[in-house]
Order: C-alpha cells, then sequence, then structure tokens
C-alpha cells in the first residue's frame, strides 16, 4: 500500500496545489498526493493554474480544488510549505517543512523558482520513501 502524503499550507491554493500535481504527475507510482489547509479559497491561484499548464501540461482546474485538512484521508507523510503566511495546526507534527515562501501575487519568475523548487522537493521525497527513510511512519 502506498502511503499518503498531505501537503499543507493555510489557505490550499497555491504551493500546496503545485505540490498535489507534481506529487501525482513524477511520484503516483511510490505515494498518494493530497493538498488542504486550514482555511480554504474560492480558486486555486491562476497563476499557478496557468504556469502548470504551461510547463507540465498539467489542468489543476480538472481535478483539484480548495480543501480544509479534514476532507482529505489522513496522511501517513504531512509536509508543510512554510510558515511565512502562518503555521497551520493539522492536529500533528509535520514530518517536513518545505520553507518555500508563498509566491502569490510575485512575478511569474518568483513563481516558476517555486515550481521548480516543489519540483525537486517531490523527486526528493519520493527517493526517501523508495529508501526507506520514513518506514517508521508507514
Amino acid at each position: 500500500m502506498k502511503p499518503k502524503v498531505a501537503f499543507i499550507c493555510v489557505h490550499n491554493s497555491c504551493r500546496s496545489q503545485i505540490s498535489e500535481a507534481l506529487g501525482k504527475l513524477l511520484a503516483a507510482d511510490v505515494f498518494d498526493s493530497w493538498s488542504a489547509g486550514t482555511h480554504t479559497k474560492p480558486a486555486i491561484n491562476p497563476d499557478a493554474v496557468r504556469l502548470m499548464k504551461e510547463i507540465y501540461g498539467v489542468d489543476m482546474k480538472k481535478d483539484q480544488y480548495s480543501k480544509t485538512i479534514d476532507s482529505i484521508p489522513a496522511p501517513d507523510i504531512a509536509i508543510s510549505m512554510g510558515c511565512d503566511v502562518g503555521c497551520p495546526f493539522i492536529g500533528r507534527a509535520f514530518d517536513e517543512d518545505w520553507r518555500l515562501a508563498d509566491p502569490t501575487g510575485k512575478r511569474d519568475e518568483e513563481l516558476k523558482k517555486i515550481i521548480a523548487q516543489i519540483e525537486r522537493n517531490i523527486l526528493v521525497l519520493k527517493e526517501k520513501i523508495l529508501s526507506g527513510s520514513y518506514r517508521t511512519y508507514l
């Protein structure tokens, strides 16, 4: 059984949504990806949606929406996107904090840097799971 990984931030509208999409694209064979927040937004960040479509051909609007932590399965691994906006409380400790700056409202170049960092983080996480680094959680 694959572990459930939850990518968490406050509003579940940008970084966590990108992480869910890239997790599904790059690591679906190793773990199931979910994203959530402690609050929701009416829509996913349109710049993130546009750039993910341009860069990876992924349409986040098709299968993803802003949701709270209580509406996803209990994660085996919980990852915080970063606490620059505020640290969400999810009822347990985070396994990792990716410390990603919130790119909302910034230029495309800044958002592309965050997307590239998330891609690298997803691939590292995939390797950690494959190597057994998260064995105590699974």
